[in-house]
């Protein structure tokens, strides 16, 4: 199993990013190649609307995942798919093999062209959360769902 993490902008909450890199080794230590990256978040407001800096966040994110065909892409969305533990647990089972890519869009989130185009749609919560928030919680359950796979206490 593989699993990316995209995102559009880069933590800059220190403590935040350290527990998500936490999340990432413990994920390592199950067997599943893990790796973050992210784009460029380009600012809101300004001589930019919102409309554009959502198409241009939009086609950084399919530059990025351009060559990388084959991976299923999971867009989180908070009118998304909503899953239980064990569901995603099946469901990343499916998903990563051989590899898949969970992508988390900037302030605005993503632009609906890109939502069309994933294989699924997820939420987390209908609550919004900040993206970095959301990067932690994504680490955390695939953690979660990785360790139910495993047969792993960890979820109880």
């Amino acid at each position: 199993m593989k699993i990316r993490l995209l995102t559009v902008g880069k933590p800059k909450e220190r403590d935040v990013a350290a527990l998500h890199d936490r999340y990432a080794k413990r994920i390592e230590r199950l067997g599943i190649k893990y790796e973050a990256a992210a784009v460029a978040e380009l600012k809101t407001g300004g001589r930019y609307s919102n409309r554009h800096v959502l198409e241009r966040e939009s086609g950084l994110l399919t530059e990025y995942l351009t060559g990388k065909e084959g991976s299923r892409i999971i867009a989180l969305d908070r009118h998304g798919e909503l899953f239980s533990s064990v569901e995603l647990a099946r469901r990343l089972e499916d998903w990563a093999t051989p590899h898949a890519t969970f992508v988390i869009g900037g302030p605005l989130g993503l632009h609906d062209d890109f939502l069309a185009g994933a294989d699924c749609r997820w939420s987390l919560s209908p609550l919004t959360f900040p993206h970095e928030l959301t990067r932690l919680l994504l680490a955390e359950q695939i953690y979660r769902a990785a360790s139910i796979l495993r047969g792993l206490p960890y979820h109880k």
